[in-house]
């Protein structure tokens, strides 16, 4: 089954998170609806694609992010045969860094 995030729910969730017009803004809506632990989850496996689309190794992630192998190897199965969606967001966040260069 493909990752499946097209049931009205879903899609209520991420047209408003494409409202978000801010840091601040994104700060204050994933505080109000996550957990902390929940928003750290979601933090450590941006993290962790990030690194593994940089060729960092499993044991020097682990030692970055303190994710687990089993994390790391769903978030590297993402990277691999997912959406492209990591992609397209490291993308844009690399021309960002590169323009304010």
């Amino acid at each position: 089954m493909k990752n499946d995030v097209s049931d009205s729910n879903c899609e209520f969730l991420l047209n408003a998170v494409l409202e978000i017009e801010s840091l601040e803004e994104c700060r204050a809506f994933f505080g109000d609806l996550c957990t902390v632990p929940e928003l750290k989850a979601m933090a450590q496996r941006i993290v962790v694609a990030k690194l593994l689309k940089d060729s960092y190794v499993y044991s020097e992630i682990v030692r970055a992010t303190g994710a687990s192998t089993a994390t790391i190897s769903r978030v590297k199965r993402s990277l691999h045969f997912g959406q492209s969606g990591y992609d397209k967001i490291f993308e844009r966040l690399d021309k960002k860094i590169h323009e304010r260069v």
